[in-house]
């Protein structure tokens, strides 16, 4: 290069607004011989050049700005260090951020281009790396409209002058690497684009941040955890789909679940959450977690949904290490981790996505397309290949660090359409005229296809609300490629039902029947999530009609049919101890009703119900084909009940499930069976261990009676309870041998805590949450401090 620069150079450099610094700053070889070496320090008096023989040579200041520069003839390149002195005296020895090479291979840069590269993770945000020996941190940003981007942080004042990066061609992409920086340090990305944009913006893929309201990005290392889980995740890795295992999932909002009372009522830790809600649900029998958006988020009533920092677990409740530790810990115990995803949008705060380099790079810039005004929100622009890069690296980034085992995906309903939610002339037609949204649905396939390709095992949920056609289907087949589908339609009209006085509901019968006319078109999940439980939707248990005791046996009742109907199972926190408010975010649960008999005996059911269900092959084995199910009678509308069978792969192996949604006993009620022979009770919602009764509780066998009914030669004739469901199981031939079965398991029994009134609030915490391995009782809280 030639030695002497031009006026608009020296300019670009001062004003910051230079694309290419490392053409300018660093060190380089001029065309008559020798090296010049040029820096940029705004807040210096002087700056020297050491040499590694410790020789040292002054660096002349060329612009008053602070621009210096000294030519050494007949050098080569070789290893300096600055010897800087500050404006008001202050020394320091740094390296030059400007003599290391680019870290960015070409072919990184083409596949982020593509929007193939599906591990930017590894190569775009902050890293703590090694370069020729010296120790520090490669960033790297994609700002392609971006007149000037800078690492700004402690280490510089916040001077987005001093480290400015260099765009790397075409690719829009900005690196730098600054030795010196460690882990925990703060930073951000100072951007300068067009029309005097200015903003300082978090680090959009930073594996950390700061608690809000602060929103600096922090250096982190993000593979130095030494996991703990090898034999869960291989066994994960050579299972079947989910298809056929019993899936219960607990959704849990970390930030409620339970909350420090006398610690001026804080969030507990990810680590404090291992140890309390782990054993919880652990106990209750579940088989999953779900937690709310735990990405890092800066509105707390968002509840996650608005997320900032994509690839950072939240530091509300700790760092990435400890929300390591949780999933780690979830892991040892055979649970299995889902996190609710959100690539359909994200918030428009001004540190975040939203007009990133000065236009609208991730979002569209047409609020047509790139606004939810019901939300206040963005909508990423899926058309672009980097914008695909950055979500499906996201997605591979959970499943691959964190070791995630499944994504519910929020709100695919307003990805599939351009018309979600918008009245007449406030969207615009794909090219086709049509309302579906073309980038978007090949994403989400691409998205599916991905992570069960690369993590077999993985679990994929859709929240689609929609008539959408075989979103639960492969992809090869047509279908969008989710493993399963929220079924909202099945949510609504049992709700719609069940909240209805009973002495109405045989008016309404068919919306507890007609679930089974698409049962099968889809792998249905039911769902009883956060949703149904605010905004005056009142709690679970404040939904049922008539008086105390109606109301907890009908919520029995609802759980019952619930883990009885074809598909897998969701359940918000809550639910579980009847709480009678609705969720409230910034609240702990309402711990102390488990002083109260009611509320620790419907814990208790919720505990047995998730025992009986995983043990009993026909409630899972084949949800979602008719060859699992079988109606025995659906049109008993005067009595308001309902029957069927649900069968196992074996398909003598069946569990009758019957249900009487009014407070009527009914007396010798009949109802058909295919085999003759021993059918074994191993449900009653009204069991007085449970709250109930005790009506119809069969402690021995049910035989059948050769009476013909409902279509079948044989018969059982039967006490149904009020509000009440059982299950018969009929054991296969040849019979199970019930030496094999643990003691009662998945038998009715009573709490193994004394559920009576004089129990104190310490000994009834978890009223008897039965675990799979023991009657033993687990105390999860204090609910004196609860």
């Amino acid at each position: 290069m030639t030695r002497k620069l031009s006026e608009e150079t020296v300019n670009a450099i001062i004003y910051g607004i230079h694309a290419e610094p490392f053409d300018v700053l660093g060190l380089h070889k001029v065309e008559d011989g020798g090296v010049v070496i040029r820096s940029f320090q705004p807040h210096a008096s002087a700056v020297e050049l050491i040499d590694k023989k410790g020789a040292s040579v002054e660096l002349k200041r060329i612009h008053k700005a602070g621009l210096f520069e000294v030519f050494l003839p007949d050098r080569k390149p070789f290893h300096y260090t600055l010897k800087i002195t500050g404006d008001k005296g202050h020394v320091w020895e740094t390296e030059d951020p400007y003599r290391f090479p680019f870290q960015l291979t070409d072919f990184d840069l083409h596949l982020h281009g593509e929007g193939t590269h599906f591990r930017t993770y590894k190569k775009m945000g902050a890293h703590l790396i090694t370069v020729d020996g010296v120790e520090g941190v490669h960033f790297a940003v994609w700002a392609p409209n971006a007149l000037r981007v800078s690492v700004i942080g402690f280490f510089n004042q916040w001077d987005g002058r001093h480290h400015p990066m260099h765009r790397r061609d075409s690719s829009g992409i900005w690196e730098l690497f600054l030795p010196g920086l460690t882990k925990g340090d703060l930073y951000k990305f100072e951007v300068k684009g067009p029309m005097d944009y200015l903003a300082q913006k978090s680090d959009p893929y930073a594996f950390y941040n700061e608690l809000r309201p602060k929103s600096a990005s922090v250096v982190w290392d993000a593979e130095a955890y030494e996991w703990q889980d090898k034999a869960w995740m291989n066994k994960r890795r050579k299972a079947s789909t989910e298809m056929d295992v019993p899936v219960s999932i607990y959704e849990v909002h970390l930030g409620s679940w339970r909350r420090v009372a006398h610690e001026d009522n804080r969030w507990m830790t990810y680590r404090e959450l291992a140890d309390w809600l782990l054993p919880y649900v652990k106990n209750l029998g579940f088989t999953h977690i779900e937690l709310l958006p735990i990405s890092e988020h800066p509105f707390d009533g968002s509840w996650g949904y608005q997320t900032i920092g994509y690839y950072a677990p939240t530091s509300r409740f700790g760092n990435p290490d400890d929300f390591k530790y949780f999933v780690d810990r979830c892991h040892q115990e055979g649970i299995g981790v889902i996190l609710d995803w959100v690539p359909a949008h994200f918030p428009k705060d001004g540190h975040g996505l939203a007009y990133f380099d000065g236009t609208n790079l991730y979002e569209h810039a047409d609020p047509r397309k790139g606004e939810h005004k019901d939300w206040g929100t963005l909508i990423f622009n899926y058309g672009r290949n980097e914008v695909r890069s950055f979500l499906m690296s996201n997605a591979v980034y959970w499943a691959d660090y964190y070791h995630i085992d499944g994504f519910r995906v929020d709100a695919v309903a307003s990805m599939l359409y351009l018309d979600y939610s918008r009245k007449e002339g406030e969207w615009i037609p794909n090219q086709f005229g049509g309302r579906e949204n073309l980038e978007a649905v090949d994403f989400i396939k691409k998205f599916n296809e991905v992570i069960h390709a690369e993590y077999p095992g993985i679990m994929t949920f859709a929240e689609e609300s929609t008539a959408w056609p075989m979103v639960s289907r492969p992809t090869y087949l047509g279908g969008l490629g989710f493993g399963l589908k929220w079924n909202m339609g099945w949510m609504h009209d049992i709700l719609e039902y069940i909240t209805k006085d009973p002495i109405h509901r045989k008016y309404h019968h068919n919306a507890v029947t007609f679930s089974l006319i698409y049962a099968f078109t889809e792998n249905f999940i039911l769902p009883f999530s956060h949703d149904e439980v605010v905004h005056g939707k009142k709690s679970m248990l404040d939904k049922m009609p008539g008086d105390v005791w109606q109301k907890f046996a009908n919520l029995r009742l609802l759980l019952a049919f619930m883990y009885a109907h074809p598909g897998k199972k969701l359940l918000f926190m809550g639910t579980e101890i009847g709480q009678w408010t609705e969720w409230n975010c910034h609240e702990s649960m309402d711990w102390h009703l488990l002083k109260y008999e009611p509320h620790q005996k419907l814990q208790y059911f919720l505990g047995k119900l998730n025992t009986i269900y995983k043990r009993n092959q026909p409630l899972y084995e084949v949800d979602f084909a008719w060859d699992g199910f079988e109606w025995i009678d659906l049109h008993d509308s005067e009595n308001s009940t309902i029957s069927f069978l649900r069968k196992a792969k074996n398909a003598r192996h069946i569990v009758v499930c019957i249900f009487n949604f009014t407070p009527v006993v009914r007396e010798q009620y009949r109802v058909g069976v295919p085999y003759e022979g021993v059918y074994t009770q191993i449900l009653n919602s009204d069991h007085t261990s449970f709250g109930g009764s005790g009506v119809g509780v069969y402690e021995e066998s049910v035989h059948t009676e050769p009476v013909a009914w409902n279509s079948h030669q044989y018969s059982l004739a039967i006490s149904l309870p009020p509000l009440g469901a059982v299950y018969f199981q009929y054991y296969a031939d040849p019979p199970i041998d019930l030496a094999s079965v643990p003691e009662r398991e998945g038998r009715l029994d009573a709490p193994a805590a004394d559920a009576g009134g004089g129990s104190e609030p310490d000994e009834v915490a978890s009223a008897g949450a039965v675990s799979d391995d023991s009657e033993k009782t687990v105390r999860p809280l204090d609910v004196d401090q609860a």
